[in-house]
Formats: structure tokens, sequence, C-alpha cells
């Protein structure tokens, strides 16, 4: 028989599998003999009390052979002579997974990539990070597998309603993934063999029929009579197809202009920003594990930390435990910081975005804004008035680091007493970092915002606010500053038929996962349309 049994064991027990099968015994009243094999099913840690627990749901096989955990099969048809096929701009998570749906539904998709595929990314990632110089069209945005592919790799979301999450996890884990993600709480891939799994979903896309191009930059709409039938590249490419799924992800700002440009309706859409803290792990460690030394058998530490602040949140994002902060801009003279993290989260250093919720009402308090960004402040009320925001504080945190991407920094204490730190801890960041006064970088509601929740998370976590962790501006890219509308209905933008907004991009995900399902949903409706 097979028996659904749920185990709280402590670390060293839940490492071991002969431990594991020993309690699995004990709980089902059988002798250790009787269980042939176990599966996990769902794991997580429990760090409230001072001795951190493992919680394991197996499913175990008793007195039957053992079997491999089962997983959904894929169909991914031959698309090469498909009587119908889809334009994808944008081959980030969205227009992958949208991509490998097409596929399974017998249609061509055609996927059109601005950026480089992940090897030759790899080498303007590094001319980045050691010489300060920027590819606008290959970085940490964008480029074959989007950001994801340089963003730790998480993959737990709490859209569940969006789409089938056990889907997307076992389509990772068919394309390479390790096979924890299916049952671990907190699935992670590592930014380390993200690139691998990018590489073989491509493989897979081509070998069905699909088409790929890399270095292929939309400049232009095909659109008569409320209807797109294709685009135009930067090279003079014209792609027609029978729909498009525009999946550009949130940092495509000239895809934004374009459509206005176009006259599509177009949405000024709420995000947050703030900055990037960086902790020695060892530090993250002791809080949460309630140690003075954390237990090799035990993970790297994450927090998750969110409070109100004068009827503002601030919030932490895109934790990165044992990770690295990186340079995220798409432009020259703008900084932006993100955040990864190897398989493995070994390095010494955590890192989390403590960002602020960002309204329109906040734009009017902006003084220096055409200064800094040579625009209108009236442009601040337009739909791209939030893009503008962005711009408009990663420029001065770009001329707050000196240049070449070098980052403005400070100490969290001296943050909140709004004094310049006098020497900066290791950090990191590779392009540099160099102390300046975070409250001329960020506007002043930001910066007040910032401090008080500083306070509030070291009283919920004591130990938190301390003067050896450090601060880096700007983190600006939490989610699209715009969004594109679509019919509740069909998915299409209300105006234009056969455009389809999707993802991260558009304003309807906010995460690998999130927008992986997005794109199978996009791709679902297309198909249910264009083979009816």
């Amino acid at each position: 028989m097979q028996k659904e049994i749920r185990l709280r064991l402590l670390p060293a027990a839940a490492a071991d599998e002969n431990a594991i099968r020993k309690q699995i015994a004990e709980a089902s009243g059988m002798l250790p003999e009787d269980i042939s094999g176990f599966t996990i099913q769902k794991k997580s840690i429990d760090a409230r009390s001072r001795q951190a627990w493992v919680n394991l749901t197996v499913q175990a096989f008793i007195h039957e052979p053992f079997r491999e955990r089962s997983v959904t099969p894929f169909n991914f048809k031959e698309v090469s002579h498909a009587k119908k096929k889809v334009i994808i701009i944008g081959a980030g998570p969205a227009g992958l997974f949208a991509a490998l749906q097409l596929l399974e539904t017998g249609i061509q998709p055609v996927i059109l990539e601005r950026g480089k595929d992940v090897r030759s990314r790899r080498r303007d990632l590094a001319i980045l990070n050691r010489e300060g110089i920027i590819n606008p069209e290959s970085n940490y945005c964008f480029g074959e597998g989007g950001a994801g592919t340089y963003s730790d790799g998480k993959l737990y979301t709490r859209s569940s309603k969006r789409g089938n999450i056990n889907r997307i996890l076992e389509l990772f884990f068919h394309f390479g993934a390790d096979e924890s993600i299916l049952y671990e709480s907190h699935p992670h891939i590592g930014t380390n063999k993200l690139p691998g799994i990018i590489t073989a979903i491509r493989k897979k896309i081509i070998e069905c029929g699909g088409a790929f191009h890399f270095e292929k930059k939309v400049t232009g709409f095909n659109i008569e009579r409320k209807t797109i039938s294709g685009v135009i590249t930067a090279d003079g490419d014209r792609f027609t197809a029978d729909a498009v799924i525009l999946a550009t992800g949130h940092s495509a700002r000239d895809i934004f202009t374009l459509l206005q440009e176009h006259r599509v309706t177009i949405e000024a859409k709420p995000f947050a920003l703030g900055v990037r803290v960086e902790h020695p792990q060892s530090i993250i460690d002791s809080i949460q594990y309630h140690c003075r030394v954390r237990d090799a058998l035990l993970p790297p530490a994450p927090y998750s930390l969110v409070q109100q602040v004068d009827n503002r949140g601030v919030f932490s994002f895109c934790m990165c435990p044992g990770g690295i902060i990186a340079p995220a801009a798409t432009s020259e003279n703008e900084l932006v910081v993100n955040g990864w993290s190897p398989s493995k989260r070994n390095n010494a250093f955590a890192n989390s975005g403590i960002v602020v919720e960002i309204d329109h009402q906040d734009l009017k308090a902006l003084k220096d804004f055409e200064k800094i960004t040579g625009r209108k402040k009236e442009d601040l009320h337009a739909p791209l008035g939030m893009m503008y925001f962005q711009q408009y504080v990663e420029r001065k945190a770009f001329d707050a680091g000196g240049g070449k991407f070098v980052a403005p920094a400070q100490r969290m204490e001296d943050f909140c007493r709004q004094r310049v730190s006098t020497s900066l801890p290791s950090c990191s960041y590779l392009p540099g970092i160099e102390a300046a006064n975070l409250q001329e970088v960020l506007p002043p509601f930001v910066f007040t915002t910032l401090q008080k929740g500083f306070r509030a998370f070291g009283k919920k976590m004591p130990g938190y606010l301390t003067n050896e962790a450090l601060i880096v501006a700007t983190e600006s890219r939490t989610s699209s500053p715009v969004r594109i509308p679509r019919d509740p209905l069909t998915l299409q933008h209300p105006e234009i038929q056969q455009l389809y907004p999707c993802g991260e991009g558009a304003g309807y995900a906010g995460g690998i996962v999130s927008a992986a399902m997005d794109g199978e949903r996009i791709a679902g409706m297309i198909a249910k349309k264009l083979l009816s």
C-alpha cells in the first residue's frame, strides 16, 4: 500500500534516508524493512523556536514495490508546417512558456528576442561588472530568459488562481531543474543553473519547428483597421502571424513608448521603489535560527518583512540568501540594482530589496524632475509618468555613484541617523560602491519611509538594524511602471485585435512562475480562438 505521512525531524535526521525510513516505519506501525521506499511531497523548515525543525510530507510505499515520482507527460508537437503561427516578442518566462503551450496545441511560435543567447549574454554581463560598460540590448534584463535568468530563480508565487503552478514546476524539472523544486516550500533553481534550463527550452522549441530569432529588436507594429498582423524589427525585417504576444518584460521602455506612438492605450501603474540591503549571511542566520552558528545541514536563512509606515507599505522584495547584488540597468547613465543567488546559496552575504509603495500622487513632490530628466513636469501625469519617475531616481543614483555603474551606498544605522558613512564594509556588488548621502538620491517620502521601516524591522528582527548592513541604491525595477490593458474575456488588447499583452511587462505577473502561467494562459486563449 501507499500512505502519505507527515514527519517532523531534526536537520540531521531529515538529511539521512535511513533515519527518514525509520521514522516512516514508526509513524505507520511497521518495521523499517517493510518500507520499500518513499518520495518527498512537501518540505519546509520551521525555525520559530530555538531548535529548527524540518517538516516533511512523504509518500511511503509499504509492502509494495517502490515507484519513482510520476510527473505530467508533455506532448510537444511538430509545427514546422503548422497552418497557424504566433509571434512572441520577448524570450523571458512569459514568452518561453507561451511558446511551449503553443507547441502542445500545434501552433508555430516565432520568438523575437532583442538580446543575445545566454552564452553570449554572459560575456556582456562580465564587461558590465568589470568595466562599467553596458550593452543596452544585452544585460541583466534583456536577452534569452529575460530578467529571470539572472535574478536568482525563485519559483514560488501567491498567484495560484492564475494557472497551474505544479505544471510550471514540472516543466522546469522536465528541462533540467533539480527534483527538489517539486516539493520545497520555497523552490529555487539558482542563477548558475538557469542558463542551461533556458537553453534546453530553446532547443526543444527549435527541434519542434518553432522559430527563434536573437538580436531582433521590434521597432514597429503593422496595425490596420484596429488589428495587428505583424511587426518590423530594427534591421528592417518584417514578420507576419495570426496573433502577436507582447511579452517584453518590465524594462522594455522603448516598447511602451512605441505603443504610445501608435496610439495604443497604455496606463501608468503603481509599483515599488527603494534600495537593496546587504547583511553578512551569518547575521541573518543567527537571527532566524536563534543560534551563533548555523547548522551546516540547514540552508542559509531567508527573511520576509512588511510594515505599514504612515499608511504606506514598505516591504522586502526578492530576498537572496547567500546572494550577490548585481547591476540591472538597461541604459547608460541610469543605475539599478537587483539580487541573485547561486543554487547552493553559498556566498557570504544575504541581500534583499527593501522597497516602498509608489502611487501617482507621489509624483507631485519631485522638485528637480525637469533638471534631472530634461522632461516637463506634466509628463509625470501622462501614461508613461511612473516610468519617467523610475528614470529620474535611477539617474540620480548613477550620478551619486560617480559613473561606471558604481553604486551609492550607506551603512544602515548611518542611513537612519542621516549621516554619510566614513567607511563602507565589503560588498558583493562587483562594479563597486561609493559612500553617499542617500537622502540626496531618494525622493524624500521614500527616504523617510525607509528610515521608519528599518527601525520597525529592527524590532521585529533584533540585530537586523546594524551598521554591518549596507544599503545600496537603487532598487527600482520591482515591477512594470506601465499596464497594457486587455479584455478580461478575450485577453486581447481592448482596442487592437490579435494583440495579447502578457506577463510582467504588461502588468499581469510578478515573477518567474506567475509570468510563465500568464504566458500559458495567453497561449491557451489564442489556441482556442485560432483552432476553433
